[in-house]
């Protein structure tokens, strides 16, 4: 089984900053695109950052100049650098990737893979 596993959450004052971290790990044949979505209290989920095969990245204009996303593919991991954070930020925070696997009958397969999100709290 694939597993996406994120880390660095926590609580942080207004301006401060996070690093968090998903690492992938399983059978893995082939990672695609990686992205960082984020559910605030009351609200929709929504796509925070994205980072495709090729590297090139998008951003919610909420977080743009403040929030970076990287990968590390020796690692089959994806970053997001959060700087000057502010209340608004707070959510869990979810990683996903489209991850190509084999499956047997069905040779190879790709398919989007979520982890169980960590908490991202802005508070004084």
């Amino acid at each position: 089984q694939v597993h996406l596993v994120e880390s660095g959450g926590g609580l942080v004052q207004p301006g401060g900053s996070l690093r968090l971290s998903c690492a992938a790990s399983g059978s893995i044949f082939r990672i695609g695109a990686m992205n960082w979505y984020r559910r605030a209290p009351g609200k929709q989920r929504e796509l925070v950052a994205a980072m495709s095969s090729d590297v090139s990245t998008n951003y919610a204009d909420s977080v743009k100049g403040r929030f970076t996303i990287s990968r590390d593919n020796a690692k089959n991991t994806v970053y997001l650098q959060m700087n000057n954070l502010k209340p608004e930020d707070t959510a869990v925070y979810f990683c996903n990737a489209d991850i190509t696997v084999y499956s047997g009958m069905y040779g190879y397969t790709t398919n989007g893979y979520w982890g169980q999100g960590t908490q991202v709290t802005v508070s004084s």
